[in-house]
Protein backbone atom coordinates (compact mmCIF):
# COMPACT_ATOMS: atom_id res chain seq x y z
CA UNK A 1 0.00 0.00 0.00
CA UNK A 2 2.54 2.38 0.87
CA UNK A 3 4.37 1.85 -2.38
CA UNK A 4 1.58 2.45 -4.23
CA UNK A 5 1.13 6.12 -2.51
CA UNK A 6 4.81 6.87 -2.88
CA UNK A 7 4.29 5.66 -7.03
CA UNK A 8 1.10 7.91 -7.02
CA UNK A 9 2.48 11.04 -5.21
CA UNK A 10 5.52 10.92 -8.02
CA UNK A 11 3.45 9.79 -10.73
CA UNK A 12 1.57 13.67 -9.16
CA UNK A 13 5.04 15.36 -9.28
CA UNK A 14 6.07 14.19 -12.57
CA UNK A 15 2.75 14.83 -14.35
CA UNK A 16 2.41 18.45 -12.78
CA UNK A 17 6.23 19.28 -13.77
CA UNK A 18 5.13 18.04 -17.11
CA UNK A 19 2.56 20.98 -17.45
CA UNK A 20 4.60 23.33 -16.34
CA UNK A 21 7.50 22.51 -18.25
CA UNK A 22 4.90 21.86 -21.70
CA UNK A 23 1.94 23.32 -21.53
CA UNK A 24 2.82 26.82 -23.40
CA UNK A 25 4.68 24.67 -25.99
CA UNK A 26 1.10 22.37 -26.93
CA UNK A 27 -0.82 25.18 -26.58
CA UNK A 28 1.31 27.23 -29.00
CA UNK A 29 1.77 24.12 -31.06
CA UNK A 30 -2.11 23.49 -31.27
CA UNK A 31 -2.85 26.70 -31.70
CA UNK A 32 -0.45 26.95 -35.09
CA UNK A 33 -2.67 23.85 -35.82
CA UNK A 34 -6.43 24.85 -35.79
CA UNK A 35 -5.78 28.97 -35.38
CA UNK A 36 -8.09 29.34 -32.65
CA UNK A 37 -7.02 29.95 -28.65
CA UNK A 38 -10.04 28.60 -27.42
CA UNK A 39 -9.77 25.48 -29.32
CA UNK A 40 -6.03 25.26 -28.86
CA UNK A 41 -6.73 25.41 -24.84
CA UNK A 42 -9.45 22.41 -25.40
CA UNK A 43 -6.76 20.64 -26.97
CA UNK A 44 -3.76 21.28 -24.79
CA UNK A 45 -5.94 19.90 -21.77
CA UNK A 46 -6.66 16.88 -23.66
CA UNK A 47 -3.34 15.96 -24.51
CA UNK A 48 -2.77 16.48 -20.70
CA UNK A 49 -5.41 14.14 -19.76
CA UNK A 50 -4.29 11.68 -22.15
CA UNK A 51 -0.67 12.32 -20.63
CA UNK A 52 -1.74 11.79 -17.02
CA UNK A 53 -4.00 8.45 -17.78
CA UNK A 54 -1.23 6.86 -19.98
CA UNK A 55 2.04 8.25 -18.33
CA UNK A 56 2.57 5.60 -16.42
CA UNK A 57 2.88 3.30 -19.48
CA UNK A 58 5.35 6.35 -20.56
CA UNK A 59 8.28 3.35 -21.81
CA UNK A 60 10.93 6.43 -22.57
CA UNK A 61 12.04 5.41 -25.84
CA UNK A 62 11.27 8.94 -27.04
CA UNK A 63 11.61 12.24 -25.13
CA UNK A 64 8.60 13.56 -23.02
CA UNK A 65 8.88 16.73 -25.39
CA UNK A 66 8.24 14.47 -28.01
CA UNK A 67 5.99 12.46 -26.85
CA UNK A 68 3.67 15.23 -25.98
CA UNK A 69 3.89 16.78 -29.16
CA UNK A 70 3.08 13.74 -30.87
CA UNK A 71 -0.07 13.38 -29.03
CA UNK A 72 -0.81 16.97 -29.73
CA UNK A 73 -0.33 16.64 -33.76
CA UNK A 74 -2.89 14.12 -33.47
CA UNK A 75 -5.54 15.62 -31.57
CA UNK A 76 -4.47 18.66 -33.79
CA UNK A 77 -4.97 16.18 -37.14
CA UNK A 78 -8.25 14.76 -35.22
CA UNK A 79 -10.09 17.96 -34.57
CA UNK A 80 -9.04 18.76 -38.64
CA UNK A 81 -10.56 15.60 -39.86
CA UNK A 82 -13.93 16.03 -37.46
CA UNK A 83 -17.05 17.22 -39.31
CA UNK A 84 -17.84 19.90 -36.65
CA UNK A 85 -14.75 21.42 -37.64
CA UNK A 86 -15.37 21.36 -41.24
CA UNK A 87 -18.63 23.09 -40.90
CA UNK A 88 -17.42 25.86 -39.53
CA UNK A 89 -15.14 28.66 -41.24
CA UNK A 90 -11.89 28.96 -39.11
CA UNK A 91 -10.88 31.71 -37.46
CA UNK A 92 -9.46 34.58 -39.89
CA UNK A 93 -6.20 34.51 -38.15
CA UNK A 94 -4.37 36.26 -40.98
CA UNK A 95 -6.95 39.65 -40.27
CA UNK A 96 -6.46 38.88 -36.42
CA UNK A 97 -3.03 39.37 -36.75
CA UNK A 98 -2.90 42.61 -39.47
CA UNK A 99 -5.85 44.35 -36.95
CA UNK A 100 -3.92 44.04 -34.20
CA UNK A 101 -0.60 45.91 -35.21
CA UNK A 102 0.30 48.41 -33.56
CA UNK A 103 1.22 52.28 -34.42
CA UNK A 104 5.10 51.72 -33.81
CA UNK A 105 8.45 53.89 -35.91
CA UNK A 106 8.76 52.78 -39.32
CA UNK A 107 11.35 50.43 -38.91
CA UNK A 108 8.92 48.37 -36.64
CA UNK A 109 6.79 48.77 -38.83
CA UNK A 110 8.61 47.45 -41.84
CA UNK A 111 9.76 44.26 -39.55
CA UNK A 112 6.44 43.80 -38.19
CA UNK A 113 5.21 43.22 -42.09
CA UNK A 114 7.77 41.05 -42.96
CA UNK A 115 7.05 38.82 -39.93
CA UNK A 116 3.27 39.31 -40.36
CA UNK A 117 4.30 38.26 -44.14
CA UNK A 118 6.04 34.95 -43.38
CA UNK A 119 3.47 34.14 -40.73
CA UNK A 120 0.55 34.23 -43.83
CA UNK A 121 3.29 32.57 -46.14
CA UNK A 122 3.26 29.74 -43.69
CA UNK A 123 0.14 29.35 -42.75
CA UNK A 124 -1.04 29.43 -46.73
CA UNK A 125 1.23 26.49 -47.05
CA UNK A 126 -0.34 22.85 -47.66
CA UNK A 127 -0.48 21.08 -44.13
CA UNK A 128 1.92 18.57 -44.88
CA UNK A 129 4.79 21.36 -46.02
CA UNK A 130 3.32 23.83 -42.89
CA UNK A 131 3.63 20.62 -40.46
CA UNK A 132 7.53 20.18 -40.96
CA UNK A 133 8.10 24.17 -40.98
CA UNK A 134 6.28 24.56 -37.55
CA UNK A 135 7.70 21.29 -35.89
CA UNK A 136 11.55 22.30 -37.22
CA UNK A 137 12.10 25.69 -37.16
CA UNK A 138 9.49 26.81 -34.32
CA UNK A 139 9.15 24.32 -32.37
CA UNK A 140 13.22 23.48 -32.94
CA UNK A 141 13.02 19.63 -32.97
CA UNK A 142 15.39 17.42 -35.00
CA UNK A 143 14.49 15.65 -37.65
CA UNK A 144 14.33 12.47 -36.13
CA UNK A 145 12.15 13.71 -33.48
CA UNK A 146 9.75 14.65 -36.19
CA UNK A 147 9.51 11.42 -37.54
CA UNK A 148 8.62 9.90 -34.30
CA UNK A 149 5.93 12.57 -33.58
CA UNK A 150 4.66 12.23 -37.40
CA UNK A 151 5.53 8.64 -38.20
CA UNK A 152 7.20 9.68 -41.23
CA UNK A 153 10.25 9.09 -42.81
CA UNK A 154 13.31 11.48 -41.88
CA UNK A 155 13.92 11.22 -46.04
CA UNK A 156 10.21 12.71 -46.35
CA UNK A 157 10.84 15.17 -43.53
CA UNK A 158 13.99 16.78 -44.93
CA UNK A 159 11.95 16.81 -48.87
CA UNK A 160 9.22 18.63 -47.89
CA UNK A 161 11.43 20.93 -45.39
CA UNK A 162 12.92 21.22 -48.57
CA UNK A 163 10.15 22.12 -50.47
CA UNK A 164 8.53 24.10 -48.15
CA UNK A 165 11.46 26.55 -48.45
CA UNK A 166 11.41 26.74 -51.85
CA UNK A 167 7.65 27.67 -52.01
CA UNK A 168 8.38 30.13 -49.28
CA UNK A 169 10.97 31.73 -51.32
CA UNK A 170 8.86 31.84 -53.83
CA UNK A 171 6.15 33.41 -52.42
CA UNK A 172 8.63 36.41 -50.77
CA UNK A 173 9.90 37.07 -54.09
CA UNK A 174 6.60 37.61 -55.86
CA UNK A 175 5.47 39.97 -53.01
CA UNK A 176 8.68 41.20 -53.24
CA UNK A 177 8.39 42.12 -56.70
CA UNK A 178 4.70 42.79 -56.57
CA UNK A 179 5.79 46.09 -53.89
CA UNK A 180 8.70 46.83 -55.68
CA UNK A 181 8.64 46.56 -59.23
CA UNK A 182 11.07 45.06 -61.59
CA UNK A 183 14.73 44.68 -60.54
CA UNK A 184 17.33 47.98 -60.55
Amino acid sequence: MLSKQVSQGSHEKEFKFLIEEYATYINRLAYIYVKDWAIAEDITQDVFLKCFVKLDRFRGKSSYKTWLYKITVNKCKDYLKSKWYRNIFPTDYIKDVLLSTNRTPEHQVVANDEKQALITFILSLPSKYREVIILYYYEQLKIKEIAEITGMKQETIRTRLKRAKHILQSKYERRHFNEHGSAT
